[in-house]
C-alpha cells in the first residue's frame, strides 16, 4: 500500500524528505523558503490547494515513473533578464493542473504577477496584449504574446513555414520544448520573494529583470523531444529545449548521455557507449542588452557554446560567450558588419554546468530523425549565483582561472551524487582566445586539452553556429574543414590549432590570450606564410587584413619552430605537461617530445619525497595514483637521460 503525506496549512523551514507519495489536501498549502523538498514518488495537489517554493526553493522528485496529479498548482518565481525589446529563451517547469495525471502543456496564461499580503505568497493574473510591448507596475504585469515561439527541428528557419513555430497565447509547449519571451518595461516595486532570515528581498522588476510566478502542475518523469540533422546550414538543424523541472539540472549529464556517452555518476567517468542523437553541445540565446528595437533587422544577439568537460563529467565544463551579430529582415544572420556595443559581452563568465529553473537552450540533433530525452536523474538542488548556476546572468569575469583547493558545496540530488568530492574549477588544461574584429565584435574560442579527445572531430569539439557572417574569427579542425569555438585535442607541444579569419572589408583583427586554466605554456600566432611566430602571452597580436577568407594562414601553436633547434631545458621544460584528475585521484605527466625518463619524483612543500619512480622509458605519458597523499600543492619533478630536469608544481586534494 502506498504512503500518503497530508499536508495542511504548513511551513516547511527546514528541508523535507517523503518517502512515497506527497499529498496536499483542497485548500491547503505548504510553503517552502530557502529549502529543497524530496518526493520519491508522486506529487498530488488536491483542487485549489497549492506547493509555494519561495526563496531559491525547489523540488525533487526520485521515481521517473511516478505521474503528479490534482487540480492545484505549484508555484515557483524565475526572473527573466530583459527588457521589452530583448529575448530570453525559457522552459517552463509547469503545465496545466487539468486532466488525468502526467505532464501537460505549457501557457503564457500561466504565468502570474507575484504579489503580496500577510503571508507572501498571493499572485494576481498577468494582462496579455497583443501589441508589441509588455509592461510592469506597482500593480500589473501585462506580456506581449507577439514573441511566444517555440523552435523545433528544422532545416527551415523561417517563421511558421519552418522550425519557427509561433505560440501565442495557446496551450502549445510540451513537456520539456523551450519557448521564446520577450521581457517588460516598466518598474514594479513590490516585493514578493523575501531574503533568508527575513531581509530584504528584491523588487518585482527594476527594469530589466521581471519576476514571473510559474503556476501550475509541477512536472516530473522522463521527457523527450524531437531532434534531426536535414541538410542544410548548422544553425538550422536545432531544437529548443530546456530545464522542464521545479528544481535546477546537471546539464553536462543530460548532454552526454544523449551524445552516445555512458557516464559514471560517482566518479565522473566518461565513455563512450549508445547511438548520438546531439553532438553534445548546448547554444544559449545572449541579446545584448543595448537592442531598443522590435524591427528583426536591428536586433543583436547571438548564441553562446557550451560543452561539458571531456576529462570528468562532474566538473565545470567550457562556455564560449556569442560572438553578437546582427540580422535581416527574415531573421537570417546578417552578412553585414557584425552589431557595435559587442565587446562589453563576451568579456563576462557565465555558469552553465548547472541548468536553473526556466532555462531554455538549443540542441543539434545528428541523426535525420531522433529524440533526446530529459531524465528525472539529473535533478540536483542547486541555488543560482552559488555554484556554476545561471539564468542568462553575468558572473565576474576571471582572467586566471587556477585549481582551486576547495570542492562543491554538498548539493541534495535524485542521482545520489557526493558533490562534495569534486572540484569547484576544472582541473582540465584549457586556454581562451578573444579575438576583435575591427574594434567592434568580439570572437571568444577556446582550445581544450585532454586525452579523452582526439586530434579529429568528436563530440567535444563545438562547431561554431557562425560560418555565414561577413566577419568571423574562429578555430577549425586539422583538415580545415570544421569551423569551431571550441577546439579540443591530446596536448602535445608540437600540435597546432589553424586558426580561421574571415572579413568583408579591410578589417584588423586583435588576437589576446584572455584566460589560462592549468596551463603554463606559451601560446603563439604563427603566421604560416610570412613563417613569423608571436607570442600572445606577451602581448596581443594585431593583423589588417583586406577582403577575403584566410583558411590556411594562420594557427596557434606552443612553441616557436624558429627559435634555436638545440634542446635547451626550457624547450624541454614546456615539452612537459602535468594533469592532477582529483576526481579519479591520478597525476599525469605527458611527455610530448618522447623523452628517456629516467626518474620521477613528487615532493611536498617541505621537501619530502613522496612518491619516486624509476626508469619510465620515453611513453608519450605516464600515470601515478594520488590518493594517498595530503591534500596539498606539489613540485613533480622529472629527469631525463640527457640530463634534462624539469620541475612543475600541481595542486593535490580529495
Amino acid at each position: 500500500m502506498k504512503r500518503f503525506l497530508l499536508f495542511s496549512i504548513a511551513s516547511i523551514l527546514g528541508s523535507l524528505s517523503v518517502e512515497a507519495q506527497m499529498y496536499v489536501s483542497p485548500t491547503s498549502y505548504v510553503y517552502v523558503n530557502d529549502q529543497f523538498v524530496f518526493v520519491n514518488q508522486d506529487v498530488n495537489i488536491g483542487n485549489t490547494g497549492n506547493i509555494y517554493l519561495r526563496n531559491q526553493s525547489q523540488l525533487l522528485q526520485g521515481a521517473p515513473s511516478s505521474l503528479n496529479d490534482g487540480a492545484g498548482e505549484l508555484s515557483v518565481f524565475q526572473e527573466g533578464t530583459t527588457n521589452n525589446f530583448q529575448y530570453n529563451y525559457w522552459c517552463s517547469p509547469v503545465g496545466r493542473a487539468t486532466g488525468g495525471a502526467g505532464n501537460t502543456n505549457f501557457g503564457i496564461n500561466l504565468l502570474k504577477r507575484p504579489s503580496v499580503d500577510g503571508d507572501k505568497i498571493t499572485s494576481s493574473n498577468i494582462t496579455i496584449t497583443n501589441g508589441y510591448d509588455g509592461s510592469a507596475t506597482n500593480s500589473s504585469l501585462t506580456v506581449s504574446n507577439r514573441w511566444i515561439w517555440k523552435y523545433i527541428a528544422s532545416n527551415v528557419y523561417a517563421l511558421n513555414s519552418g522550425g519557427w513555430q509561433y505560440v501565442g497565447s495557446n496551450f502549445d509547449v510540451e513537456p520539456g520544448l523551450g519557448f521564446t519571451m520577450k521581457g517588460v518595461s516598466g518598474t514594479d516595486a513590490t516585493i514578493a520573494d523575501y531574503a533568508e532570515n527575513g531581509g530584504a528581498g528584491i523588487a518585482n522588476n527594476t527594469g530589466s529583470a521581471q519576476r514571473y510566478d510559474f503556476r501550475g502542475r509541477p512536472n516530473n518523469g522522463d521527457m523527450t523531444a524531437l531532434v534531426s540533422n536535414a541538410p542544410g546550414a548548422y544553425y538550422l538543424n536545432l531544437t529548443l529545449v530546456g530545464n522542464p523541472y521545479p528544481s535546477a539540472i546537471n546539464l553536462n549529464w543530460y548532454l552526454l548521455e544523449n551524445s552516445g556517452f555512458a557516464v559514471d555518476y560517482g566518479t565522473g567517468a566518461i565513455s563512450a557507449s549508445g547511438t548520438a542523437q546531439i553532438d553534445n553541445t548546448a547554444y544559449f540565446w545572449e541579446h545584448d542588452k543595448s537592442n531598443n528595437t522590435h524591427n528583426v533587422g536591428g536586433y543583436v544577439g547571438g548564441y553562446g557554446t557550451y560543452k561539458p568537460d571531456p576529462s570528468n563529467a562532474n566538473v565545470i565544463g567550457t562556455y564560449a560567450s556569442a560572438p553578437m551579430s546582427t540580422y535581416d529582415s527574415s531573421g537570417e544572420w546578417n552578412n553585414g558588419t557584425p552589431g557595435s556595443n559587442i565587446g562589453t559581452v563576451v568579456t563576462n563568465t557565465y555558469k552553465r554546468m548547472f541548468a536553473p529553473i526556466g532555462q531554455g537552450f538549443m540542441v543539434h540533433g545528428v541523426v535525420p530523425s531522433g529524440t533526446v530525452t530529459m531524465r528525472n536523474r539529473y535533478r540536483t538542488f542547486v541555488k543560482e549565483n552559488t555554484t556554476n548556476s545561471q539564468f542568462e546572468r553575468v558572473a565576474n569575469s576571471n582572467n586566471q582561472l587556477a585549481i582551486e583547493n576547495q570542492y562543491l558545496e554538498d548539493m541534495p540530488n535524485v542521482a545520489g551524487v557526493d558533490y562534495t568530492q569534486f572540484p569547484k574549477a576544472s582541473p582540465t588544461p584549457k586556454i581562451a582566445l578573444h579575438i576583435k574584429a575591427n574594434e567592434a565584435a568580439i570572437y571568444e574560442n577556446y582550445i581544450v586539452f585532454s586525452g579523452n579527445t582526439s586530434d579529429d572531430l568528436d563530440f567535444f569539439d563545438g562547431k561554431s553556429p557562425y560560418t555565414a557572417v561577413a566577419k568571423n574569427a574562429s578555430l577549425m579542425t586539422n583538415d580545415r574543414a570544421e569551423k569551431l569555438t571550441i577546439a579540443s585535442l591530446p596536448f602535445a607541444v608540437e600540435k597546432t590549432v589553424p586558426l580561421y579569419l574571415k572579413c568583408d572589408e579591410l578589417t584588423t583583427f586583435k588576437v589576446k590570450l584572455a584566460n589560462l586554466n592549468n596551463f603554463d605554456n606559451d601560446v603563439y600566432v604563427h603566421d604560416i606564410v610570412n613563417n613569423t611566430y608571436f607570442n600572445v602571452r606577451n602581448g596581443i597580436y594585431e593583423v589588417t587584413l583586406p577582403a577575403g577568407e584566410y583558411t590556411s594562414q594562420y594557427e596557434i601553436t606552443f612553441r616557436d619552430a624558429n627559435a634555436t633547434l638545440s634542446e635547451d631545458n626550457d624547450v624541454v621544460a614546456s615539452s612537459f605537461q602535468v594533469y592532477q584528475n582529483n576526481p579519479q585521484q591520478l597525476l599525469t605527466v605527458f611527455n610530448t617530445l618522447g623523452k628517456d625518463v629516467v626518474s620521477l619524483s613528487l615532493y611536498d612543500m617541505t621537501g619530502k619525497n613522496v612518491i619516486s619512480k624509476e626508469k619510465l622509458g620515453t611513453n608519450d605519458r605516464f600515470e601515478i595514483a594520488t590518493n594517498a597523499l595530503s591534500d596539498g600543492v606539489y613540485v613533480v619533478k622529472v629527469n631525463t637521460a640527457d640530463n634534462h630536469s624539469v620541475e612543475k608544481k600541481v595542486s593535490i586534494f580529495k
